[in-house]
């Protein structure tokens, strides 16, 4: 919950890597909401009614009223905060609960401090959810059990995955940074940033002396050349089988 709340507070700004969408089983819904609220609360204090202040407010009207609109569009419950204040362009740290694959808080990008909760009956169930949509620049997985986590990782494609946080893999140099499909190409950080934007170019060299090879390709297409292209074709060329090797 604690870093469900780290990630709300810091996307208020235009940010890739934030949660986009919670999936928890149906049972665990009540109890994760609890929780979210708790950590608001002891982070902020009780009713953060002053978290334009302390909290930031959206970068500009338009995004303001871009992120309003899909929460006054969403078919689920705000279950958590949802207070606004217009003139500053502050939208209070909000969960919307009930949110189903066809929401308006599920349909893309939210780009601002909301987190809707799909409920899913099975790690079966959200691992089809993910695998039917784009795939994620980021993908998060909170467990206990190395097993769910092993799973979930190998049967789902993402830009890049963590276990137990959020956003913390964007900071290492050693890991490489970036998405798949939908959500980009390519990788950077460290070597990986050289190494994407450096050309590999492709280089082949022979020697002249190695010419008689090549009659192979050239007409007249004989008997012997035709046997010669078939034994090549499915063999692995051997020491001997020319006169210049």
């Amino acid at each position: 919950a604690e870093d469900g709340i780290r990630d709300l507070r810091m996307s208020r700004g235009l940010g890739d890597v934030y949660k986009r969408q919670v999936m928890v089983r149906a049972a665990q819904v009540d109890e994760l909401v609890a929780a979210l609220k708790v950590a608001l609360e002891e982070f902020y204090g009780a009713g953060y009614t002053d978290g334009d202040k302390r909290l930031g407010t959206i970068i500009n009207e338009r995004h303001y009223a871009r992120v309003c609109k899909l929460l006054d569009e969403t078919k689920g419950k705000v279950a958590v905060g949802g207070e606004r204040k217009p003139e500053v362009r502050y939208l209070q740290p909000t969960v919307v609960t009930g949110c189903k694959a066809d929401d308006s808080l599920m349909a893309g990008e939210i780009f601002g401090p909301i987190i809707p909760i799909m409920a899913v009956e099975s790690i079966d169930a959200m691992i089809e959810h993910v695998n039917a949509h784009d795939k994620p620049l980021a993908l998060y997985v909170f467990t206990n059990n190395d097993a769910v986590a092993e799973r979930v990782l190998s049967s789902t494609s993402s830009g890049g995955a963590l276990v137990n946080d959020v956003l913390m893999h964007c900071v290492v140099e050693g890991l490489p940074f970036g998405g798949i499909g939908e959500s980009g190409q390519g990788a950077y950080h460290g070597k990986f940033s050289f190494d994407m934007f450096s050309h590999k170019k492709a280089v082949m060299k022979k020697k002249l002396g190695m010419e008689g090879a090549n009659d192979l390709r050239y007409p007249p297409l004989t008997d012997k050349k035709l046997w010669w292209l078939k034994t090549l074709a499915v063999s692995e060329p051997k020491k001997g089988w020319f006169p210049f090797w």
